[in-house]
Order: C-alpha cells, then sequence, then structure tokens
C-alpha cells in the first residue's frame, strides 16, 4: 500500500481546484453543444445539407489542431505579472463564450449557403478563442501542484465536474423540440447558446481569478513572443514538438488515449440507434427520454463513484496499474451490454416480481412529479408512468463507466508526471502549455476519425436512417460492433501502457533531481 503523505505545501486547495474543474466543465459543454448543433440540429431545425453538416463539424477540427501547439507554445514562453496561462483563460472564455451565442443567431429563413459560411465563419474564429481558453488551462492543471498523487487529485476532481456537462448534453435533444419550452427548434437552439454563452463567461474565468500556477519569474530560457521573432518562434516551436514527440512515455500515454476515446466515440451513438431501433422498434415516441436517461446515468456513476474510486486506485497502487485495472472493467462491461441491451431479457425482467415492483416504484414517483414538472415548463424531463423501465441497459454501465473515467483522470496526471521528466531531459522551460496542446490534439484527432468512421460502420452494417424498421441482421450486427470496437481498442490500449516506465518512485527521483537542480518552482 501507499504511505506516502503529500506534504502541505503541495496541496491544492479545495478553492482552486473547484475554480479548475469548473474550466473543464467549459471545456467539455462547449464541445458538446457544438456537437449537438451542428450534426443534429443544423439538419432538423434549418434543414441543412448532411454533407455539409459534416464539413461544418469536420473541416474546422484541422485548424483547430494547428492552433493548439501554437498556443501552447505560447503560454508556455509568456511573461505577464497575472502569470504564463491566466491571462489567455481569462480573455479566452469571454470570446468563446461571446462568439459560441453569435454562431447560433441564425435567421429561420435564412438561405443554406448563408448558414453554413455564418456558422463556419464564426466557428473558426469561435476556436480560436477556445483555444486561447482550452490549450493554457490543460497547461495550468499539469502545474498547480508538483506531487505525484496530488495531481491525481486534481484531475480526478476536474473530470468529475467535467462530466457535469454530459449530465446535461444528452437533454438538448429533448429539450430543444419541446413544443412546450420553445415555439421552434431554430428558437430553442438560439436561446440555449445564449445560456452556454453566459455559462462559458461566467465559470470559464473562474480558473484565471482563482488557479495558480508555477513562479514563472525566474524560469529560464523563455523564447521572445513577438511579431518579429516570428520565424525563429516557429523555429522554436517545431523543434519543442520534436522534443516531445521522442518522449516515449508521452507518446505511450497519448497512444493509449487515442486508442479508447477513439474505441468509446466510434460508438457513442448506437447506444441511441439500438435503444429505438431495436428495442422500441424503431419509435422515438416509445423510446421516450430513455436514450437521454442512459447517458445521464452514465455520466452520474462515472462522476461520484467510478472517478473516486479510481484516484484511489491510483494513489495506492499506481497509475500505471490503476489505467490498466479500470480499461479491463470497461472491456467486461462493453461485453455485457449484450445482455443488457437484449429486448427480450428487458421485457422478461419486467415481468418478474422485482421488475414489476421496480416499475411500480417508478410509475408513482413520476405521477406525483409530472404534474409539477408540467407547470415549471419541464414536461420534456417527465416519464410515462405506464411505461416498462428498461432496467438492463442500466447494469453494464459502472463496469464500462470506468473506461472514460479513468482515461482522462490518469491520463493528464500522468502527463503532468511526463513534463517534470521533459525538463530533466531538455531543460527549461517548461512545457506544459505543449504537452497539453499535443495530448488534447491526439484527442481531437480520434474523435474526427471518429465521426468518420462511425458512419462507414453504419453503412457497413446496413443502417438506414429514414427507414422506421431495420432488419434483425442489422440490428445484430451493429450490437456486435457497439461491443467489439471499443473493447478491441481498449485492449490494445492496455498494451500499450503494459510496460510504461514512467512510476511513481521514478517520478519522485524526476522531482528531488529537479529541485536541486533549480530550487522549488
Amino acid at each position: 500500500m501507499n504511505k506516502h503523505i503529500t506534504p502541505a505545501k503541495d496541496k491544492v486547495p479545495m478553492g482552486q481546484k473547484a475554480a479548475f474543474g469548473a474550466g473543464h466543465f467549459i471545456l467539455n459543454i462547449l464541445p458538446g453543444t457544438l456537437g449537438v448543433f451542428i450534426q443534429f440540429f443544423l439538419l432538423t431545425a434549418w434543414g441543412v445539407d448532411p454533407l455539409w453538416a459534416g464539413l461544418l463539424g469536420g473541416l474546422p477540427r484541422i485548424f483547430d489542431s494547428i492552433t493548439d501547439p501554437i498556443m501552447g507554445f505560447i503560454s508556455d514562453n509568456t511573461t505577464s505579472k497575472w502569470g504564463r496561462r491566466r491571462p489567455y483563460i481569462f480573455i479566452g472564455a469571454i470570446i468563446s463564450g461571446i462568439l459560441f451565442f453569435l454562431m447560433w443567431q441564425i435567421d429561420d429563413n435564412a438561405s443554406q449557403s448563408y448558414i453554413i459560411w455564418h456558422v463556419m465563419i464564426i466557428q473558426l474564429l469561435f476556436l480560436i478563442g477556445n483555444t486561447m481558453f482550452a490549450t493554457p488551462l490543460v497547461g495550468l492543471g499539469y502545474e498547480m501542484t508538483s506531487d505525484y498523487n496530488e495531481r491525481t487529485r486534481i484531475m480526478a476532481f476536474s473530470n468529475t465536474m467535467g462530466q457535469i456537462a454530459w449530465m446535461i448534453v444528452p437533454w438538448l435533444y429533448v429539450i430543444i423540440p419541446d413544443t412546450n419550452t420553445f415555439n421552434t427548434q431554430t428558437e430553442g437552439v438560439r436561446t440555449m447558446a445564449l445560456i452556454v454563452g453566459a455559462l462559458c463567461v461566467v465559470f470559464g474565468i473562474l480558473p484565471a481569478l482563482f488557479c495558480k500556477g508555477i513562479d514563472s519569474a525566474n524560469m529560464e530560457n523563455r523564447k521572445e513572443i513577438s511579431l518579429k521573432s516570428l520565424a525563429t518562434n516557429m523555429k522554436d516551436l517545431l523543434d519543442g514538438i520534436k522534443q516531445v514527440s521522442k518522449n516515449k512515455p508521452f507518446m505511450k500515454l497519448c497512444g493509449a488515449t487515442f486508442l479508447v476515446f477513439n474505441g468509446f466515440q466510434l460508438v457513442a451513438a448506437f447506444g441511441v440507434f439500438i435503444i429505438v431501433f431495436y428495442m422500441y422498434n424503431g419509435s422515438y415516441e416509445l423510446a421516450g427520454t430513455w436514450p437521454a436517461w442512459f447517458n445521464t446515468i452514465n455520466a452520474i456513476i462515472t462522476a461520484f463513484i467510478v472517478i473516486p474510486i479510481i484516484s484511489r486506485m491510483a494513489n495506492k497502487w499506481g497509475k500505471r496499474k490503476a489505467f490498466i485495472i479500470s480499461t479491463i472493467l470497461s472491456i467486461i462491461g462493453y461485453l455485457l451490454k449484450w445482455w443488457g441491451f437484449d429486448k427480450e431479457l428487458n421485457s422478461q425482467f419486467n415481468q418478474t416480481g422485482l421488475g414489476k415492483s421496480l416499475n411500480s416504484g417508478v410509475s408513482s414517483l413520476f405521477e406525483f412529479i409530472n404534474p409539477a414538472l408540467d407547470n415549471m415548463g419541464m414536461s420534456w424531463f417527465s416519464i410515462d408512468p405506464g411505461s416498462e423501465v428498461p432496467w438492463l441497459i442500466f447494469l453494464p454501465i459502472p463496469l464500462f463507466a470506468f473506461g472514460m473515467g479513468g482515461l482522462f483522470t490518469l491520463m493528464m496526471s500522468m502527463t503532468a508526471d511526463v513534463c517534470d521528466l521533459d525538463e530533466l531531459e531538455n531543460g527549461m522551460p517548461r512545457k506544459e502549455g505543449t504537452f497539453g496542446a499535443i495530448y488534447w490534439l491526439m484527442v481531437k484527432i480520434g474523435q474526427s476519425i471518429a465521426l468518420v468512421l462511425g458512419g462507414v460502420i453504419l453503412s457497413i452494417v446496413g443502417f438506414d436512417p429514414n427507414a422506421t424498421e431495420q432488419s434483425i441482421e442489422t440490428m445484430t450486427n451493429l450490437r456486435i460492433a457497439d461491443i467489439l470496437v471499443p473493447s478491441f481498442t481498449a485492449a490494445l490500449a492496455v498494451w500499450v501502457m503494459w510496460k510504461y516506465s514512467l512510476s511513481e518512485i521514478r517520478a519522485k527521483e524526476i522531482k528531488e533531481k529537479l529541485v536541486e537542480r533549480r530550487g522549488e518552482l
């Protein structure tokens, strides 16, 4: 058992953790909402062609992949009395919130060409602001403490708060089309864009106001950032990226993240399709809010049960072992979905004494709650008291939630350790911003590939989104893909991390050598 006690000087106060977590809530709510608006409501609310909607979702990612490393380099080498990261976080949060709101203020009768250019241009500007916010925020998290275990606790707390976004995002599919809430879907999108933009400004600036990073006043070898030094800066940026790419532990982290996240994202929408088209025979009305409840309960369990367990596992057994165990548990959870999403087994369970008791309890609860929800204009949150609950779909969640819950909690903590290794090998300046930018670049590349390959898999299995009923063969193949794809990529990630070399002992040795070389930062 790990008996290490974090020194008081290395502990991050709860207020700073909360502020950093608020930033991670924004880090998740913005791309989550943007994805829903582009991939769904541009089609259903404004009638944009699906091909153009796909291009609006994919092409800006190329631009985003270029700006991330540049912003990481800039923040690594910035000199200001407010620190290297905080000014960019503050300004970026405000710009992001305003531009996200403006992006969706589109007239109901606007032409398709106007909508495409409006969303494309403002989205590119929004991504600049979002990069100013997100990249320094990630870098700030890496440098808030130098303690091996406290880093995990910070990332666990911030990941928990980030999961709150995924408790909210699935309900956009339900709230915006609800005629009791909004007159039209376009009105719903415009209103929700205002709310999300305001949240971005209010919560996004909190890390800039309250979080503290490394005292960089005496940090050596930082580059001058100016228009005159632009050519030299680009050369230094490329040199820094080359150094980062030679860091073997970091490349293992990137590879494992790409595999786990890409596998999860590939099938992320399949669960909704399986619930609607397999379990409820293509009836969105009968499926009701269960797809939203499935994703929300997944986020709740991940945030408040799985992440705290993973944090304790990491402190007891080390981060590598915690990642391997959590990823193997997620594979077991994915396999259990075969039985959890079986409509006949769900029907049989509902006929048992336990199933009948649970259904009766839910019916009684929502018979009481639904009138109050109607009075508050929240009828979209209600459940038909007479409907049978697909209870078994929730059983695999506590296991497969370990996949994503462990991924960002542990990988971001380990990336902070890697930054120490880089300083030991390559000297100052520390490159938390560059490491963070490249790490999240892998996440974004994985997400882009997943969006493409997800559609390819749907085509291969013969899924027709315009058909109410899908063939038995199609749904069987889709269920198999929903299980095998993330299980296979997670297994590959375990293999990648099996011989990860940066252990707790090694991390502490590196820290001691750095303190001996340049003192405490």
